[in-house]
């Protein structure tokens, strides 16, 4: 019974797809198809049920995927304790939501290139959700993401809560005179959202739905800036994770709208796989950056 062929089925199961889980351990799919053989080989049960597309795990598959679990963490702290005190090195692959992205990632990798000189550090952005998916399938070490707040429990990975802020409705300056409107009385002025998938255009179309009014969208687009461009030309109402707004160049032609009905709290959270041995320090560092960064007009969380 070999290491190796307990990580492909641990993989497999967990990635639920013999092409991601070869991409996870770089390897091809027949040999990762040769290595469950040899498994079940080597245990004498029949773990993955091939009538199914994508293989599935049979009744004993789960069993034993549970304890390849067990066994795998320990193999890890094994290797974590003998590598704890020797300096970071290798690749590190960290994601950073989409939001994030636009304004931290420059500052990020030049910072963590400097400090830790032998990491081969790699970046990428995406969905908060898609992310800690990558995260989950070995795919990223870490990732920071914001979510809301109490909506993030990866069963495959670690996640801390950094900070909380809060989600604010923004609109061209002095275009909505109303002291503290509700959600209905802004309806006809149409949004300037990111496109679906955003997790915080989804919590607003769920409070629209709940009043019975439907999402207008004026643009689907990516990219805060542009949306905050097109939000002070008057040409729609943003949605913003309100430290963000400290960093653009139309802060000064903005509102925060103090929206009686809409009150969202976010989460920035770290995402990282179980056991990180050296490179624990790097991502804490990473987590500190992005914190400090992020860290304007936080909320008590």
């Amino acid at each position: 019974m070999k290491i190796d062929d307990i990580e492909a089925f641990e993989a497999v199961v967990r990635c639920q797809s013999l092409s991601q889980a070869a991409e996870v351990l770089s390897l091809t799919q027949p040999a990762i198809t040769r290595r469950i053989q040899s498994f079940e080989e080597a245990l004498g049960i029949v773990l993955l049920d091939r009538n199914t597309k994508p293989p599935k795990p049979t009744a004993a598959g789960l069993l034993v995927y549970e304890q390849c679990r067990v066994v795998l963490s320990e193999v890890e702290a094994l290797r974590e304790l003998a590598t704890q005190d020797t300096a970071p090195a290798g690749g590190l692959r960290l994601g950073l939501t989409q939001g994030l992205g636009d304004i931290l990632l420059s500052n990020l990798l030049q910072t963590l290139n400097k400090t830790y000189p032998d990491l081969d550090t790699n970046f990428s952005t995406d969905w908060g959700n898609v992310l800690v998916e990558k995260v989950e399938q070995g795919k990223l070490d870490a990732a920071t993401v914001l979510m809301p707040s109490n909506r993030l429990a990866p069963r495959h990975a670690v996640a801390h809560s950094l900070a909380r802020a809060k989600l604010v409705i923004v609109a061209a300056k002095d275009t909505i005179t109303k002291r503290s409107p509700k959600l209905s009385d802004l309806h006809s002025a149409g949004w300037i959202l990111n496109p679906d998938g955003c997790g915080f255009r989804a919590s607003l179309q769920r409070l629209l739905a709940a009043q019975g009014l439907p999402l207008r969208v004026v643009s689907d687009t990516f990219g805060r800036e542009l949306q905050l461009q097109l939000v002070s030309r008057g040409l729609g109402l943003g949605l913003m994770p309100e430290p963000l707004l400290a960093y653009s160049t139309y802060r000064d032609k903005l509102d925060v709208l103090s929206v009686s009905d809409f009150k969202q709290n976010i989460d920035l959270w770290l995402v990282h796989r179980e056991r990180l041995g050296s490179l624990q320090a790097p991502v804490d560092r990473f987590a500190e950056l992005v914190t400090e960064a992020f860290g304007r007009d936080l909320v008590q969380a």
